[in-house]
């Protein structure tokens, strides 16, 4: 009869009082495993629906301040504009803002079109021949798979530099809003999805947001959703205790989240394995802009403004942390709940098919819908003519991963190819165990693709094909890991030079086996 009652007052939005957190606010009793819900089908969809509302008004939100603010949060004087027509105007504008949402199309597409047992190859085909650009994890796994290199080795760290960036995280609301108290099975989903761009902590973001979205169909309690979801990520990972200390810093002082921005920038804001933000400012590691999505869930007190405000005032990625953090509260409000400020700027494109895809809001919406009662049908629940029954999943661990072991960046070297070759070869040299050489080839076309070998310690490693189109590139041109420790060289061999391409190389960036106040120790006690 208790577990009975509980479950009547989740269903209708309310809170059934057990025990007080730290953070003052009640927490409804743990849900068991194997408990059904029962939720009507028109509650069900309006939280389908406020997710997918929720994570296009925060990009919205965020769009304007993406990557302006590296290092530092957003002070309160600093404006963000939300207008009339502001969501209309980036749809029409610049749509690629939505690279987050259109990316989550493509896999709900997969869904819709070969059902929910679809394999991993089919879903990385889709995305890697889609005709959006692509960045970071998303495009390096693009370029392995156009090149023969499948899922999981596409999003491993020793294929894909970028494993710990957020992309997997930025799409997995997908896996969530189609497994409502499910919190398993998105995992299982991601694990499936979440390979193909993503490793270890890169992939734990998914994992960490698709359980925070399940969990969002079942309570209103953002603790409890925050806290739940977390147990699903290995307590040795950085990402866990990343996350943790957000947990920690909110109960500690509930009402300022800079004290959590603090904590979360002082012992996290190192990014290893992104070359274009190791040892710099700019952060597109997973954990941190997780932490970000947390303290604006765990801060915003179910307030729909406040919510996607501090999560793109932590700065960063801060386009696709309201993102999700809107999503997240979007599904526990549901749609018919978010305030009309913001819902009213979301029904003018309602019907407009997002970029690069054949889909809309009002399309995912439905395509969601289906394919959350097939799931809840698949894992023991049950659907009948005005409701669901689902069969809560209490949150289980996925297996501990860890990218780029034992790698720490030391430096960043500049390097002009123009300057530096001679008969087209050229040659960088290195005191370290590993090294990756970002650039590309600019041919003025989309047509040319240059071959170019590297040699490794007078040894031929690998040659790269390397497009001149951005929509194909590889966001690297050459990485290596794990070597030992020691003096290095890389020689660099075009091998179908043309007069009307170059090779603009960005920046090489240096690995070692320790920290860089090691590495200086060990230097400097040399006779």
């Amino acid at each position: 009869m208790k577990s009975t009652f509980l479950l009547t007052f989740i269903v209708l939005g309310l809170i059934t009082v057990s025990c007080t957190s730290s953070g003052g606010e009640a927490r409804p009793e743990p849900l068991n495993e194997g408990e059904m819900i029962t939720v009507s089908k028109d509650t069900l969809k309006d939280k389908i629906m406020g997710g997918w509302a929720g994570q296009t008004i925060g990009c919205t939100y965020g769009g304007p301040t993406e990557f302006r603010f590296k290092g530092t949060m957003i002070q309160d004087y600093q404006p963000i504009p939300w207008y009339d027509g502001v969501i209309k105007w980036w749809y029409e504008n610049a749509p690629g803002l939505y690279d987050d949402v259109y990316m989550d199309l493509t896999f709900v597409d997969v869904f819709d079109r070969l059902g929910l047992d679809a394999p991993a190859d089919s879903f990385a085909t889709a995305f890697a021949n889609a005709g959006y650009s692509l960045w970071h994890a998303n495009q390096a796994a693009r370029y392995n798979i156009l090149n023969g290199i499948m899922p999981p080795k596409s999003g491993n760290w020793k294929e894909n530099p970028h494993a710990d960036d957020i992309d997997y995280q930025i799409e997995a609301d997908y896996a969530g809003i189609m497994s409502p108290g499910m919190a398993n099975t998105a995992s299982e989903i991601s694990d499936k999805i979440g390979h193909i761009m993503n490793y270890g902590d890169g992939w734990y973001g998914g994992v960490f947001v698709g359980a925070m979205y399940s969990l969002a169909f079942v309570s209103n309690d953002m603790e409890y959703i925050v806290t739940r979801a977390l147990e699903t990520i290995p307590e040795q990972s950085a990402f866990f205790k990343c996350i943790k200390q957000v947990v920690e810093a909110w109960q500690q002082d509930p009402n300022d989240w800079t004290y959590a921005w603090y904590e979360v920038e002082k012992n996290w804001s190192e990014d290893i394995g992104c070359p274009d933000g190791a040892l710099e400012t700019f952060d597109i590691d997973a954990k941190i802009n997780s932490a970000y999505i947390a303290i604006g869930l765990l801060y915003g007190n179910k307030d729909f403004s406040q919510t996607i405000d501090i999560a793109t005032r932590c700065g960063q990625d801060s386009d696709c942390n309201p993102a999700s953090a809107g999503g997240i509260l979007g599904t526990m409000l549901g749609y018919s709940n978010i305030p009309e400020l913001w819902k009213k700027e979301i029904k003018p494109v309602e019907d407009m098919d997002f970029k690069y895809t054949t889909i809309s809001l009002n399309d995912v919406y439905r395509m969601s819908f289906e394919q959350a009662l097939k799931n809840i049908t698949q894992h023991g629940g049950t659907v009948n003519d005005d409701q669901v029954n689902i069969k809560f999943q209490t949150p289980s661990t996925v297996p501990f991963e860890k990218g780029f072991d034992g790698m720490y960046p030391v430096e960043r070297k500049r390097f002009n190819w123009e300057k530096e070759a001679v008969n087209n070869t050229a040659t960088v040299e290195f005191e370290g165990s590993g090294v990756v050489i970002a650039g590309g080839i600019n041919a003025g076309s989309n047509d040319y693709e240059a071959n170019v070998a590297f040699t490794l310690d007078g040894k031929l490693d690998k040659t790269m094909k390397l497009p001149s189109a951005f929509r194909t590139r590889s966001p690297e041109m050459y990485w290596v890991y794990q070597l030992p420790v020691g003096h290095h060289t890389v020689e660099m061999k075009w091998l179908n030079p043309e007069a009307r391409a170059t090779i603009n190389i960005g920046n090489i960036l240096v690995y070692s086996d320790q920290p860089f106040e090691k590495v200086f120790e060990r230097s400097s006690s040399r006779p």
